[in-house]
Parts: structure tokens; sequence; C-alpha cells
């Protein structure tokens, strides 16, 4: 297996209750990609993500994370859920939530070890300040910021970020870019978004999924028809994008 492609995955395909969701997927990510996962609601972003994690298995073709089976190699992934489907009522500080990342341990007592890798990590997303403030105290992008902290606390390679944007201005969006751009330094991440208006600044490349998947460098993507796969289902649009319509298939 060559050591650069971390993420391969060969004719995927995944049906859910009789509806294909991802049919053929062909896809191989790189050592060192940023991407960004865009695509119709309903298109099959948090699938990938989940296929891509172990969680859900394909119904057809082969998935190799680093060369092993994805839940065989999930200790290698950081992954940040969709923050609006985290019940966080319980009462945690952000040194808690963080270290929620090392469970992957399989221990339920944390060492000084996990404690230190737990402070690097907060500090890393810029959050040093915030160790024992409780997390329903914080603003919706320092939450953003601390779940981006437990997802580094299992020290990745790869991070995978399901909607990090959600629900953020436009200024806590560029701060949260600004750190995943020095994370991407030191480790490949994907992310889903509905917003690309920061696309072309930080990310190099564009994976579009609309059941089948193509992927595109960032700078070949002006001029062309967004509305070709987002059908006007778009947070907001700062500049020209195609995802190619090769093989889009009907229901």
């Amino acid at each position: 297996m060559h050591n650069s492609h971390e993420i391969i995955l060969a004719k995927v395909s995944f049906a859910y209750k009789q509806r294909r969701i991802l049919k053929d997927v062909d896809l191989v990510v790189k050592k060192g990609e940023f991407a960004s996962i865009v695509g119709p609601n309903g298109g099959g972003k948090t699938t990938l993500l989940k296929l891509i994690l172990g969680l859900i298995k394909p119904d057809k073709g082969k998935i190799l994370i680093f060369g092993k089976a994805p839940d065989k190699a999930r200790h290698n992934i950081g992954y940040m859920p969709q923050y609006a489907h985290l019940d966080m009522a319980f009462p945690a500080n952000v040194m808690d939530v963080v270290l929620m990342g090392r469970l992957a341990r399989k221990t339920l007592w944390f060492s000084k070890k996990d404690r230190a890798r737990a402070l690097d990590a907060i500090d890393e997303v810029g959050m040093s300040d915030f160790v024992n403030t409780g997390f329903n105290e914080l603003s919706g992008g320092q939450k953003q910021r601390i779940l981006i902290a437990r997802a580094l606390c299992s020290d990745p390679a790869i991070l995978l970020l399901d909607e990090p944007t959600a629900n953020v201005d436009h200024q806590t969006e560029e701060n949260l870019f600004s750190i995943l751009k020095k994370l991407n330094s030191k480790m490949t991440i994907l992310l889903v978004s509905h917003d690309i208006g920061f696309v072309s600044k930080y990310v190099k490349s564009v994976i579009c999924v609309n059941r089948q998947v193509v992927i595109h460098p960032t700078t070949i993507m002006n001029g062309a028809l967004i509305k070709d796969i987002y059908h006007g289902d778009l947070k907001m649009v700062r500049h020209d994008h195609r995802c190619a319509k090769e093989g889009h298939i009907n229901d």
C-alpha cells in the first residue's frame, strides 16, 4: 500500500432501506490533503464520513484507511460530529469534554499523559484560558473549537469534521479555518460544509457528493455551474464552482 494514500474507496456502494445513497464511489485521499465535501442534502456526505470511520459498512466495494479496514484504523481518525447533534446538557467543563477524545484508549480513567495531551489540544485551538470553564457557558464558536480539540486529543493522522461552520458568524468561521490550516501541516483534513465561501482560500480540493463522487482541485473550479449539484440548496456562494455530472443517476 502506497503510504501517501491515506484513504481509498474502490467501487463503494451503500443503500439504506432500499434507497441508494452512494453508487460506485472511487476516491483516493492523499496524505496532507485539505478537502471540503460538498453536495445537496441527502446526497451522501455524512454517509461518506461514516463509511470512512467504519461506523457503517458498504454493500459493495472496498475501503482502506492506511491499508486497513476502517474499524481497525479508527484510532488514527479524529472526528467532530455536527454540533447540533450533540447533547451537552450535562455539567461538563472544557477539560472534561476534551478528555472524551481519549476514551478511544479503552480506559475509563485518565493518566497524566491524557491530561497533558488534552491541555496541548486546547492550546492548539487557542482556548487555554477556558480549561475550567463550563462547556455550556461558551459561545457557539468557542464550543466548535473545543470539539475540534476533543477530536485532536487522540493524536489523529486524519481529521474529519461534519459541518464545523454551521451556525457560526463570519469572523468565527475565519478563525476556525485559520486553526484548521495550521493543523493541516501535520494531518489530513476532510470537512463537510454547505458554506463554500472560504473553499478557494483554504481548501486544496472539493469532493462533490451526489450519490456519485467527483473530486476537483479548487484551482480549476471557476466559471461553471454550481446549480448542477446544489439545485439551489446552499447557504451562500461567493465564487463559481463546478461539480461534474458524470454518472448522476436517477432515483
